[in-house]
């Protein structure tokens, strides 16, 4: 089996835990970590990963067969992700569902045109829900799909706060609306507006002599995060965030009611569910796969972006065809 040479953008949490996840495939070698800081600041976890400036990752497209792109969705990844689909083989965890389609076009231009390929938005949700939410669907036409996130910590969303002006750090929870998990496992098929399943809670360290009312105007208005959502925003000390929400845990359920038979008479529920000790090491896992997937599909002149749905499960294996026949099938 070919070692995958394997490339990290981003060195925050995500970042750190790739190059932890990495160690742990035998057919996986990280070649660096680049970073936008100067690469003497940086120590790494594991000794010896080799740091980077970004602008450097250009000069290296002949030693690296997958790049993980570990950037923030909201304004890391809309630059890094067209501009090194262009240069290498990419994964990256992109969770503005939003604005999927036209993340996904703009990508997809790029790594065609470089006979390389992307796989998008491939963490968990979007990820391995989005998975989960297709086969349910396909198998059970008639009925509805209901995602539910938390009660966890969102990286995405606690990155999002922390990039509004005078906010020094901040963790935000999603939690789900019990009643409202209750009714879909009765399979009421209820139809819910987005603040009927979660609500939002954040904890926010401002920078000294910030204004608190402005910050919390603006995230609790902030499109595709929170202005859809009842959220909370709760100020509290720099101490406080270390002291009580120090971890990462998240995780989440996707159900699907379908109904079958004469009439529709017969109920049924699939449901898909993740508890998480940690998030960014979980995520960091999903991306790996699905490295190894990038990889295998290019070797086989596959090119352009793609979305987890688009990946067959055996390209994410480190099993043989045989052995996933013989053991898993």
């Amino acid at each position: 089996m070919n070692e995958i040479r394997i490339g990290i953008i981003g060195y925050g949490n995500l970042g750190k835990s790739v190059e932890l996840g990495i160690q742990q495939n035998d057919d996986m070698k990280l070649i660096g970590v680049f970073t936008r800081r100067d690469p003497a600041t940086i120590k790494t976890v594991i000794e010896g990963v080799q740091v980077f400036h970004i602008d450097d990752a250009e000069n290296m497209t002949d030693r690296i067969d997958v790049m993980v792109l570990c950037g923030g969705s909201m304004s890391d990844l809309p630059e890094q992700g067209p501009l090194f689909a262009g240069l290498f083989n990419t994964v990256d965890g992109y969770d503005t569902h939003a604005k999927i389609p036209d993340y996904f076009n703009t990508v997809n231009k790029n790594a065609l045109d470089a006979g390389k390929i992307s796989i998008i938005a491939s963490g968990w949700d979007p990820g391995l829900f989005s998975i989960n939410r297709l086969y349910a669907e396909a198998i059970l036409p008639v009925g509805n799909t209901y995602t539910f996130w938390g009660k966890g910590i969102s990286q995405g969303h606690s990155d999002a706060i922390r990039r509004v002006k005078g906010v020094k750090d901040a963790k935000q929870y999603t939690i789900p609306v019990e009643n409202a998990v209750e009714a879909v496992k009765r399979c009421d098929m209820p139809d819910f507006t987005t603040g009927e399943m979660h609500k939002r809670e954040c904890f926010v360290v401002v920078e000294d002599g910030a204004d608190k009312k402005r910050i919390e105007h603006e995230i609790k208005t902030m499109p595709n995060y929170f202005s859809d959502y009842d959220t909370e925003v709760h100020f509290i000390t720099e101490e406080e965030l270390k002291k009580n929400h120090s971890g990462m845990p998240h995780g989440g359920l996707v159900i699907h009611c379908g109904k079958t038979g004469l009439k529709e008479s017969h109920n049924h529920m699939i449901e898909y569910k993740l508890e998480l000790d940690s998030n960014p090491d979980f995520t960091a896992n999903v991306l790996i796969a699905f490295a190894r997937a990038a990889y295998r599909l290019n070797k086989e002149g596959v090119s352009g972006a793609k979305t987890v749905v688009d990946i067959a499960p055996a390209y994410l294996s480190t099993k043989s065809a045989d052995e996933i026949r013989k053991s898993i099938i």
